[in-house]
C-alpha cells in the first residue's frame, strides 16, 4: 500500500480484507469516475479534460476528506454509489467469515469470490500533469447459488440493474454493462449457457465457456455482482415443465429457424428476473427479436422491470460484435461481412426516399446471393414492433445468414419516407 501511495495502518489480521477492500474500492472508483468524465469532456470537443478536471478534482477530494459525511452527494449520483459498493464488499466479507470460509482466497485483478483480497493489477490517468493511479480495479463480487445471490441482492440499496449473458463476453456486452452502471445503483450480470434455447443439432457443447475472461470484464466495466451458475442451480427440478411461450411472434423470424429457441429464453429470462430482482435489464438491440419479446413478456405478464435496449456495438468495418464470431475464420469473417453490407445497402436506399420494396431490393443485391459464400436464412422489413413493413414511418431492416457453420443475425433501424 505505501507504493501505492497509502498511508502505513495497523490493522488486525481478521480485518485485512475489509481494509483491503475499502482502500480498492475508494481508488478505483476515483479512477472510474475521472476517466468517465474526461471521456464526456472528449465527446464535448475538449481536446484537454485534464486541466478542465484537475482542479475541480483537487477541491472535490479535499472536500470529502475535510468535511466527511456532510459532503455525501445525492443518493443517485454516481459518487454516492463508492460508500454502498464498500458496504456491500463489507457485508460480503462478513457473510462468508460467518459461514466458517478461509478468510484468503481470490483471484488477482478485483473479482470476490466470498471472499477476496486485494487486486494487485494497477491503472490510472494522468490529471494536471500527475499520473493517478489506483493500483487497483474494480471488486466484482462472484456468487455460484442462488442463496449466495439472494443475500448479496438483500444488501444492494437503490435500484438494480441486470444485464444477462451467456458468457463469452466482448466489447458489445461491456457497453450493456457501462450503460447500466449509467443507469442503476447496482450492477449485476448473470453467466449462463442456457440448454434450453439450444436445439439437437446447434452449438450448446461448443459454446465458448470464458469466466475468468468475462470475470475481467464485468470487472473492468464496474459489474458489482456476477451470478454464474450450474444447470442444476438453474433447473434444480431438471428441464422445467412450464415455459414461456412466446406467443405468434416467437414462431417467426429466428422461431420459425430455431423451433422452441424463445420458449426457452423467455423462461430463463423470468427466472432471472424473479432471482435478481431487478429495476431494470439490459439487452442489446443486435438480438432485436430478443429484445421486442422480452419487452412484451415483461408487459403482458406484468413483469415490474424497465427494459432497456442498447444499441449493437460493430467493428471498424462493420460486423456486428458476437460471441459467435471467433467461430469464423479470416475468410468466413470477410463473408460475414455481407449482413452489414446488406443493412447498410437497404438504409441507404431508404434515406434516397425508397419505398420497401427498393430497400429491399437494395440489400438483397449488396448481400450478393448464393455467389457471395454467405447463405441467406431471412432478409425482411418490419415495423419497430416486428409487425408487417409500414409505407412510412420508423422500420427494422433484420437479416440472418450462414457463414461456413456459423449462423449470424443483425439489424439496423431506418425511417421509410418515399417520394411520392
Amino acid at each position: 500500500m505505501v507504493d501505492l501511495g497509502g498511508v502505513p495502518e495497523w490493522i488486525a489480521e481478521a480485518d485485512r480484507p475489509l481494509y483491503h477492500a475499502a482502500l480498492a474500492h475508494g481508488a478505483n472508483h476515483l479512477v472510474t469516475l475521472v476517466n468517465e468524465a474526461a471521456d464526456r469532456l472528449r465527446d464535448a470537443g475538449v481536446g484537454q479534460p485534464e486541466k478542465v478536471l484537475a482542479p475541480l478534482l483537487r477541491a472535490a477530494l479535499e472536500n470529502a476528506l475535510r468535511l466527511g459525511d456532510d459532503a455525501r452527494l445525492p443518493a443517485r449520483s454516481p459518487g454516492a454509489r463508492v460508500g454502498r459498493a464498500l458496504s456491500r464488499a463489507g457485508a460480503a466479507y462478513r457473510r462468508s467469515g460467518r459461514r466458517g470460509r478461509p478468510a484468503a482466497s481470490g483471484r488477482r485483478g478485483g473479482t470476490v469470490r466470498r471472499p477476496g483480497r486485494l487486486p494487485e493489477r494497477g491503472g490510472g490517468v494522468t490529471v494536471g500533469g500527475a499520473q493517478v493511479s489506483s493500483g487497483v480495479e474494480h471488486v466484482t463480487e462472484l456468487v455460484h447459488t442462488r442463496a449466495d445471490l439472494a443475500e448479496a441482492r438483500a444488501a444492494c440499496t437503490g435500484t438494480v440493474g441486470v444485464v444477462m449473458t451467456m458468457g463469452a463476453l466482448h466489447e458489445g456486452h461491456e457497453t450493456l454493462l457501462r450503460e447500466a452502471r449509467a443507469r442503476a445503483d447496482h450492477v449485476i450480470v448473470t453467466i449462463f449457457v442456457n440448454p434450453l434455447q439450444f436445439g439437437p443439432n446447434e452449438d450448446f457443447d461448443r459454446y465458448p465457456r470464458t469466466l475468468e475472461a468475462d470475470l475481467d470484464v464485468c470487472r473492468r466495466a464496474g459489474a458489482d455482482l456476477v451470478f454464474a451458475p450450474s444447470v442444476s442451480e438453474m433447473y434444480p427440478g431438471g428441464e422445467p415443465a412450464v415455459r414461456v411461450n412466446p406467443g405468434p411472434l416467437g414462431e417467426d423470424l429466428e422461431g420459425l429457424s430455431r423451433p422452441g429457441f424463445f420458449h426457452g429464453v423467455l423462461t430463463v429470462v423470468l427466472k432471472l428476473l424473479q432471482l435478481t430482482r431487478a429495476d431494470l435489464t439490459f439487452f442489446g438491440e443486435k438480438d432485436y427479436q430478443q429484445l421486442t419479446l422480452v419487452r412484451r413478456m415483461c408487459r403482458d405478464l406484468d413483469v415490474p422491470v424497465e427494459v432497456v435496449g442498447v444499441p449493437t456495438v460493430r467493428e471498424p468495418d462493420g460486423l456486428a460484435l458476437s460471441s459467435r464470431n471467433r467461430y469464423l475464420s479470416p475468410a468466413e469473417r470477410s463473408m460475414a461481412l455481407n449482413l452489414s453490407r446488406a443493412l447498410r445497402a437497404g438504409a441507404e436506399a431508404a434515406s434516397a426516399g425508397g419505398d420497401a420494396a427498393a430497400v429491399l431490393t437494395a440489400a438483397h443485391v449488396a448481400f450478393g446471393g448464393g455467389e457471395s459464400g454467405a447463405r441467406l436464412d431471412y432478409l425482411v422489413l418490419t415495423d419497430p414492433d416486428l409487425e408487417p413493413g409500414p409505407v412510412r414511418g420508423p422500420a427494422r431492416l433484420l437479416v440472418a445468414a450462414w457463414v461456413g457453420n456459423t449462423r449470424l443475425i443483425d439489424n439496423t433501424p431506418l425511417w421509410l419516407d418515399p417520394a411520392s
